[in-house]
C-alpha cells in the first residue's frame, strides 16, 4: 500500500504540473518554434502582378462582390520566375494550424507519461510492487489510446470527400495486405520468430479454465487458438493501414533530406541510421540471427557467449528507446525538409506550360505550412506507439533494464482458498460497502491470476514487434515509391 500511495502522490503532482506548466511551456511547441524551422511565404497579389506585368483592373460594380469586397482573381503564366520569401516559424503562426491541439496534447502528454513512468521505476527499484497496481501502466495505456485515436482521425480524413479516392484505395489495399502478412507471421514457428504467443495462449487458456471451473462452469477454454490469432491478424491489418500514409510521408521527408543536406556527412549518417533502424529492431525477434547468435554461440577465443539471455531481452527494449530518441532528435531536420516542399512545388510548376490563377498558386504554397502539424503527428504517433508498447512489455512482462528477470510466480486461481471469499456476504446475506470493496479486490486479484506474466509477454511482445515491423514496412514501401517516381 505504501507503493500505491507513492504512485498516487506522483500522479497528483504530475497532474498539477500539467495544469500549471503546459500554458507556459510545451515541448511540442518548442520543437516547431524554437528549432530554427523556416516556412515559405506565398507571394501577394501585388507581387504577382508586378512580376507578371499585369495592371490592376478597375472593379466593376456588382462583379464578384463578396462581403463588400471585389474578388481579385487573375491568371499568370505557370513558368513565371517567382522567388519565395521565408520567415521563422513562430508561436503565433502555428496556433492556427490544422490538428495543432492534437499534436501538442499527444507530444506533451507522452513526455509527462515518460516522467511518471521514470519516477515510478526509480521508486519501484527500492520498494518493488507486489500486490499493488502499477499506475504508470494506466498512463501508458492512455498514451497508446491517444496515439491510436489521432492516427484513426487522420485515417478517416481519406474517406471523406470525392477527391481522396486514391488515398482511400491505398488504405484499403494495404490493410488487406498487412492482414495477409500477419496471418503468415502468426503461423511461423516460435523457434524462428519468438513473439511468445503460444506460451501466452497456453497460460491464458489454463488460468481462465481454472477460473471458470471455480465459478461452477465447465470449460476447456474461453476461445480457440484460431479465433485468437484471427482477431490479432485483423488488428495487425488495421494498424498497418493506419501506418501507411505516415510511412509514406516519412519516406518522402527522408528522400528530400538526403537531397537538401547532402553536404553534411555526419547528419546524413545519422539520418540513414535512423531510417534503417526499424529493420534492426525487427531482426532482434528472429531467434536464429539474433538470440542464438548473441546468447548461444561461443566465438573463437571466448569461453562464454557475448550476452546472457536476460541481457539480450533488456538490450531489445533499450534499442527501441534509442531508436525513438534518435528519430525525435532528427525531427526538426525532417520537418524542414517538408517545409521546403513549397519551394519544390514552385520549381516543378515553372517547368509546366499554361496559366494558373493567383488564388490557386497561393493555396498551393500556403497548404504546405498549413499541414505542418498533420505531418508532425504522422511522424511522432507511430514512434510513440512503438515506445510505449515496449515500455509496457518491459514492465508487465517482468523484465528489468539491468538484464535480470523478475521472478514473478502466480498461484492458480482458487476462489474457495481466498481469505476474502468467506467475507463477501454478511450474516443476513446482504452486501455492505466494505464487503463490496472486498469483492472488487477479489475480482481484480482473480484477473491477475488469469492475465499472467506469460500472457503479457506474448501479447505486448507481439504488439511491440508488429508496430516496429509495420513502421519498417511502410517506410520501405515509401522509399520504393520515391525511387520509382523520381526516375520517371
Amino acid at each position: 500500500m505504501a507503493l500505491l500511495g507513492a504512485q498516487l502522490v506522483i500522479t497528483l503532482v504530475m497532474v498539477s504540473v500539467i495544469q500549471k506548466l503546459s500554458p507556459h511551456f510545451s515541448f511540442a511547441r518548442w520543437l516547431l518554434c524554437s528549432t530554427g524551422l523556416t516556412r515559405f511565404l506565398y507571394p501577394t497579389d501585388q507581387e504577382l502582378r508586378t512580376v507578371a506585368g499585369i495592371q490592376k483592373e478597375k472593379t466593376k460594380k456588382g462583379k464578384h462582390a463578396e462581403n463588400g469586397k471585389a474578388a481579385d482573381v487573375f491568371q499568370i503564366p505557370r513558368n513565371l520566375d517567382i522567388t519565395l520569401e521565408n520567415a521563422k516559424v513562430s508561436t503565433m503562426d502555428v496556433v492556427h494550424l490544422k490538428f495543432y491541439t492534437d499534436y501538442v496534447w499527444l507530444m506533451d502528454f507522452s513526455i509527462y507519461t515518460g516522467v511518471v513512468y521514470s519516477l515510478t521505476e526509480i521508486y519501484n527499484s527500492w520498494y518493488p510492487i507486489k500486490d499493488e497496481i502499477n499506475l504508470s501502466m494506466l498512463w501508458c495505456s492512455l498514451v497508446l489510446g491517444f496515439s491510436f485515436k489521432v492516427l484513426l482521425t487522420l485515417w478517416v480524413q481519406y474517406f471523406k470527400g470525392e477527391e481522396s479516392i486514391g488515398e482511400r484505395s491505398t488504405c484499403i489495399v494495404t490493410g488487406f495486405a498487412y492482414l495477409l502478412v500477419a496471418m503468415m507471421v502468426l503461423i511461423i514457428d516460435e523457434n524462428t520468430l519468438e513473439i511468445g504467443l503460444e506460451k501466452a495462449y497456453t497460460s491464458f487458456n489454463h488460468s481462465a479454465s481454472i477460473f471458470l471451473e471455480n465459478q461452477g462452469m465447465s470449460s476447456t477454454g474461453p476461445a480457440s487458438k484460431i479465433i485468437v490469432k484471427f482477431v490479432l491478424a485483423v488488428w495487425c491489418g488495421f494498424l498497418g493501414s493506419l501506418f501507411t500514409f505516415p510511412g509514406l510521408r516519412v519516406s518522402k521527408m527522408h528522400w528530400d533530406t538526403l537531397r537538401y543536406y547532402k553536404d553534411k556527412k555526419i547528419l546524413m549518417l545519422f539520418a540513414n541510421l535512423s531510417y534503417a533502424s526499424p529493420l534492426f529492431l525487427v531482426t532482434l525477434w528472429f531467434k536464429p540471427i539474433s538470440r542464438d547468435y548473441l546468447t548461444a554461440r561461443v566465438f573463437s577465443g571466448m569461453t562464454d557467449p557475448l550476452m546472457t539471455t536476460s541481457a539480450f531481452d533488456s538490450m531489445r527494449l533499450i534499442a527501441i528507446i534509442v531508436v525513438v530518441l534518435l528519430k525525435l532528435a532528427l525531427m526538426p531536420v525532417y520537418l524542414q525538409s517538408y517545409l521546403n516542399l513549397a519551394n519544390q512545388r514552385l520549381d516543378v510548376q515553372k517547368k509546366e506550360a499554361g496559366r494558373i490563377s493567383n488564388i490557386e498558386l497561393q493555396k498551393k504554397i500556403a497548404a504546405v505550412f498549413y499541414y505542418l502539424c498533420v505531418v508532425s503527428l504522422q511522424y511522432i504517433a507511430p514512434l510513440i506507439m512503438c515506445l510505449y508498447f515496449a515500455i509496457m512489455y518491459k514492465t508487465l512482462g517482468g523484465y528489468t533494464w539491468e538484464g535480470i528477470y523478475k521472478e514473478v510466480v502466480y498461484e492458480e486461481c482458487s476462489i474457495d482458498e481466498s481469505p476474502l471469499a468467506s467475507t463477501i456476504l454478511g450474516a443476513d446475506g446482504e452486501k455492505t460497502v466494505a464487503q463490496s470493496a472486498q469483492e472488487l479486490q477479489l475480482a481484480i486479484s482473480s484477473l491477475k491470476h488469469i492475465f499472467t506474466v506469460e500472457v503479457f509477454r506474448g501479447v505486448l511482445g507481439f504488439a511491440t514487434w508488429w508496430s516496429c515491423f509495420t513502421l519498417f514496412a511502410t517506410t520501405s514501401m515509401g522509399m520504393v515509391y520515391q525511387s520509382y517516381f523520381s526516375n520517371i
